[in-house]
């Protein structure tokens, strides 16, 4: 019976030992845990980020727009935008004859590149 009595004597002078541990260290995980959210600052941007994808949704349906319907680019020039499966039709159509196309592809572009006329000026209150 001496070795029963000195288990249960070992055992009960290591009880308060573990206990304390194991308070020490859940109250260690309780101040990590406190630490970690008072310190940790709010998202940043969030309100910013929405906007942002709003108007990147908003400017990839106006680029789907422009690449798929025909429209002005420049109506004062007269310059026309044309869908991707039209443009492709008509320059396959036009480069049959490469020097003819070359020639109204660089009219095209002096055309569209060409500065707009210049407004009149303003006769005086005096003619």
């Amino acid at each position: 019976m001496h070795s029963n009595e000195s288990e249960s004597c070992c055992s009960s002078r290591h009880a308060p030992v573990i206990l304390a541990v194991l308070a020490a260290s859940l109250i260690f995980a309780g101040l990590v845990w406190a630490t970690k959210k008072y310190t940790t600052p709010a998202p940043l941007g969030t309100e910013r980020a929405a906007e942002r994808a709003k108007a990147r949704a908003e400017l990839t349906a106006a680029e789907a727009d422009a690449l798929n319907t025909v429209g002005w680019a420049d109506p004062v020039k007269g310059v026309v935008r044309l869908s991707i499966s039209e443009a492709m039709k008509l320059a396959e159509k036009q480069w049959q004859d490469p020097g003819k196309a070359r020639k109204e592809l660089i009219a095209r572009k002096e055309k569209e590149s060409a500065p707009p006329p210049k407004v009149p000026a303003k006769p005086s209150e005096y003619e």
